[in-house]
């Protein structure tokens, strides 16, 4: 999409299907010299809502016409063959149950379970499409950025960092669209018991979105973000296990992935990212509010700055903690995991 041009498409229709505010390549530039570069503006946000809306249609196109329709086929076949075999225990050959009470009993209450199980199976299945094509783009990204993962005060020199190349700016947008999207969806669906914490996340996430990219500060912002969507590769497909009754080892693992790289990268690297915001960023730039130079730093931005990644910290080691719980359910009590977290509703 990033590839298409303002001047393609008619004047009205551009800013909702391209880039906009095109601008020229830098001389030397320092990342993708062979990229198109843009500005930021106001008209980024009419992409925005496109991208919500390709969004908003994918979910729904994976949900109703194929995670729901598998969910559906797999859970009834398990469960068929679970009643089969219970009913030939027994003794009994009516596979049908009818005449026996406590067994019709028995299968409603399975069936609603069932039901419940494909629809948050389905619900989990755009979160296991997105996270792990928008982290591998991500990578792409940061790949070819002059920042060291190790080195956080690559993130802050040469600021501001303008114009954008363009896959920098279109993963920008995209993950705008995505949070913002996710809003939507977390006052759609049923409530679960982090609701509010949830909705706190996105809102301060898609806040440092918005004002790290007019402000300039995108490279920081890449780096968080190809962190923080790390560990949500593992723990939609971890759900999904579960909710398909699969071998529980198997979904173990997969929560188990999620612990670690949940810790490396949201407890170990972004530590990295808020100390470097506290202590590198006011001393390789300057407190200077000047626009018409695309500088955008004063002493009470900075503080806001740190305090929302503060924020996110917190609400992080918050779901940490009972996240580490459900391990030492699994590991101690041997329970199968589940996700404590936001799972079921309150």
């Amino acid at each position: 999409m990033f590839a298409f041009s303002e001047h393609s498409l008619a004047p009205y229709l551009a800013p909702f299907f391209s880039l906009s505010h095109r601008t020229d390549t830098p001389a030397e530039p320092d990342s993708f010299p062979d990229s198109s570069y843009y500005n930021t503006g106001p008209k980024d946000v009419w992409l925005i809502i496109t991208l919500m809306a390709v969004m908003a249609i994918l979910r729904d196109v994976l949900r109703l016409g194929v995670f729901e329709p598998f969910a559906t086929w797999w859970l009834t076949r398990n469960m068929e063959a679970k009643r089969a075999r219970r009913l030939n225990g027994n003794g009994k050959t009516n596979g049908n149950g009818n005449g026996h009470p406590a067994e019709n009993a028995r299968a409603k209450k399975e069936l609603r379970h069932m039901h419940r199980s494909v629809i948050r199976f389905a619900e989990q299945g755009w979160s296991m499409v997105y996270y792990p094509l928008q982290w591998s783009f991500g990578i792409y990204v940061n790949y070819y950025l002059p920042t060291r993962i190790f080195e956080p005060t690559d993130l802050w020199r040469n600021y501001p960092h303008i114009p954008l190349a363009a896959p920098v700016k279109f993963y920008y947008l995209t993950e705008s669209a995505f949070y913002l999207h996710q809003i939507l969806i977390l006052n759609a669906e049923a409530r679960r018991k982090d609701h509010y914490q949830m909705m706190a996340h996105h809102i301060i996430t898609v806040f440092l979105l918005g004002a790290s990219y007019f402000f300039n500060f995108t490279r920081v912002g890449c780096l968080i973000m190809v962190l923080m969507d790390c560990c949500d590769i593992f723990l939609p497909l971890g759900k999904m296990l579960r909710y398909l009754d699969v071998r529980q080892a198997l979904s173990d693992t997969v929560f188990a992935c999620f612990l670690i790289s949940w810790f490396i990268t949201r407890h170990g690297l972004f530590i990295l990212v808020i100390i470097s915001t506290y202590t590198d960023l006011p001393r390789l730039v300057p407190f200077e509010w000047s626009p018409h130079l695309g500088r955008f730093l004063s002493r009470e931005y900075w503080i806001i700055f740190f305090a929302c990644l503060t924020a996110l910290q917190i609400l992080q080691i918050i779901w940490f903690v009972t996240i580490v719980r459900i391990a030492w359910r699994v590991v101690a009590q041997g329970e199968g995991a589940s996700d404590d977290r936001s799972d079921e509703e309150g």
